[in-house]
């Protein structure tokens, strides 16, 4: 059975490192992998691939009927990458390239292939228009969300929470990834209590990833003994191996804020 998993949280919180990172894990221990990042700035691969890739909107710009050869990338251990891409900043709706890219890679039949995970790694604070795509049209079975114990990351949390709920979504936890806050760990996991779900893995802030990073590489396969591949390893498995169901119950703007004074303050 496939493992198909859509990946949100507030932007810039991590979620194409946790993306790059968890399918190389998966890669390694040999099972097929398809990511897809959701992201008009289309760097959710890149440190897969070794550098960017062309995106299926630009694509499809210059060829209206590319090959699979030219939309679908093979990045480390064979991860199958592909980018959505999207219009320029402040032209047109970001989402919309979402909704081209699925429509193409089932055209051409990528679904349909031998895989064992399919990550999608999606754009934006809230489950709003082209980004419920995967939700939405049913690509993604489950739901993760990358947060920190920082306001804004638990509020934009909140905030997909009740996309998900609307979309009728299975949540299969939260990720700390954390960013130093006081009793981070703590605040995250009593964020993921209040709303119904629990703490599916941490990965703490190393300098490590970002060196990596630096290099267009994951800590997993720049650093495959450190302990950060390790956490990353961890989080996998216990992504696998999940079976705990989500009744979600997202707070309201003023329970959040109660919360936030009481845990944040």
């Amino acid at each position: 059975m496939i493992k198909k998993i859509a990946i949100y949280g507030k932007g810039g919180i991590g979620k194409s490192t946790t993306v790059a990172n968890l399918s190389a894990v998966w890669a390694s221990d040999d099972l097929n992998c398809l990511v897809i990042g959701c992201d008009p700035k289309a760097d959710t691969t890149r440190t897969l691939c070794g550098k960017r890739i062309p995106t299926i909107v630009n694509t499809l710009k210059e060829n209206r009927n590319p090959e699979k050869e030219e939309l679908v990338f093979s990045g480390f251990k064979g991860i199958q990458c592909v980018e959505s891409g999207g219009p320029e900043p402040g032209v047109g709706c970001a989402g919309r390239g979402v909704i081209v890219a699925m429509k193409r890679l089932e055209k051409l039949g990528i679904f349909d292939e031998d895989l064992d995970v399919v990550v999608y790694d999606v754009l934006g604070d809230v489950v709003c228009g082209g980004f419920s795509v995967p939700l939405r049209e049913k690509y993604a079975d489950e739901v993760l969300i990358v947060t920190s114990g920082e306001y804004m990351a638990l509020y934009a949390a909140n905030n997909i929470v009740r996309g998900v709920k609307k979309l009728k979504g299975n949540l299969s936890g939260i990720v700390c990834n954390c960013r130093n806050v006081e009793n981070e760990e703590q605040i995250v996991s009593e964020f993921a209590k209040k709303i119904g779900t629990h703490v599916i893995g941490i990965v703490h802030r190393s300098n490590l990833i970002q060196d990596a990073e630096l290099d267009a590489k994951t800590v997993v396969e720049k650093y495959p003994e450190s302990d950060e591949t390790q956490e990353y390893k961890t989080l996998a498995s216990s992504i696998m191996t999940n079976e705990k169901v989500s009744t979600l119950e997202p707070m309201s703007d003023e329970d959040f804020e109660k919360f936030s004074k009481s845990y944040l303050d």
